[in-house]
């Protein structure tokens, strides 16, 4: 192993150091850090939780390599505002083609028909990023009756890849990158209870728990599409200084807001995948400052069986058809 690779894996397996903004400062300037990616003019990103965060962070990314963004918030006022932003952030040094989309993910109406509106309107996607997040402070349900955490981390993403996947496949090779957390490896999924239904509330943990199931549907998703030119992909970025932190995880921004990376730097590796083409030779990975990276850890909470893989995946599926069904 070269002095390149130790260094890596000591600030992943540090948490600490490889999380925080000393870990991507410290590996970007190592041997062999990957090139930044090409132009992507002609390309059409779509970004969930484009308004603020890390969404809107990959968003001006993008559009600074020349993509053609659509910023999709939850309302059309939030996502106005998030192209403007965008645009203050890009400058006016190019012509830049960003355009607000809202959608309420969390519902399933809601996510059919901006999918189908969405598919009227575009002939392509080269890149559709999953990364809109909550974590309410107790339990909520959705107006279908889906738990809230559950239904934007899980549910909006298989959707979106469900009912998209036409045009990604017209874009073909192209990315889909699911945005999860490192936190994901103290968790396992919930079997016989997928939702965390009988589980003890606690926001952090379900926040978690449904990145870990994110993360085991970006694997399955990535067979599925194998052969069709689509690459799945998750990643995670890091310790990011967000709206979110700042107002769901108050005491963990103290704590760690000597080392707190900045959205931009939590945004680097999404934007990374969206246009490296690493990222289209390979499929099904998970991946922290552009290296691929464990799903799991010996000292986590280790691999989940095969039987409840399929729990999940089914359980999914059987929302997203429930919906299929009512809007019939």
């Amino acid at each position: 192993m070269d002095v390149t690779c130790v260094v890596d894996t000591v600030l992943d397996r540090s948490v600490v150091l490889g999380y925080g903004s000393t870990g991507f400062e410290v590996r970007r300037r190592l041997p062999g850090w990957p090139a930044d990616p090409p132009r992507m003019d002609g390309k059409v990103v779509l970004v969930t939780g484009a308004a603020s965060g890390i969404g809107l962070a990959a968003a001006a990314g993008f559009a600074r390599l020349g993509a053609s963004v659509r910023a999709l918030a939850r309302n059309d006022e939030r996502a106005g505002q998030a192209v403007r932003l965008i645009r203050d952030r890009v400058g006016s040094v190019r012509t830049v083609d960003v355009r607000p989309v809202a959608c309420d993910v969390s519902s399933l109406a809601a996510l059919r028909a901006f999918a189908g509106w969405f598919g009227q309107h575009e002939e392509r996607l080269d890149v559709l990023v999953n990364n809109a997040g909550v974590m309410p402070g107790e339990r909520t349900r959705t107006v279908d009756g889906v738990e809230l955490t559950f239904a934007t981390h899980v549910l909006a993403p298989w959707i979106l890849i469900d009912e998209l996947t036409p045009l990604l496949r017209n874009a073909a090779p192209s990315r889909v990158i699911n945005v999860t957390s490192g936190g994901q490896y103290d968790q396992k999924i919930p079997g016989g209870d997928i939702e965390s239904d009988r589980a003890k509330y606690g926001p952090k943990r379900i926040y978690a728990r449904t990145k870990r199931e994110e993360l085991v549907l970006t694997e399955q998703w990535a067979q599925r599409l194998a052969r069709t030119g689509v690459h799945v992909h998750a990643m995670h970025p890091g310790w990011a200084d967000t709206a979110g932190v700042r107002n769901w995880m108050p005491l963990f921004r103290a704590l760690t807001r000597p080392v707190i990376r900045t959205p931009e730097q939590g945004a680097d590796t999404i934007v990374w995948l969206g246009g490296a083409p690493e990222a289209v030779e390979t499929t099904g990975l998970f991946w922290h400052d552009r290296r691929p990276r464990p799903v799991t850890y010996l000292i986590g909470a280790g691999a989940d069986d095969d039987a409840t893989r399929r729990e999940l995946w089914d359980h999914v599926a059987a929302l997203a058809g429930r919906s299929q069904a009512s809007s019939a």
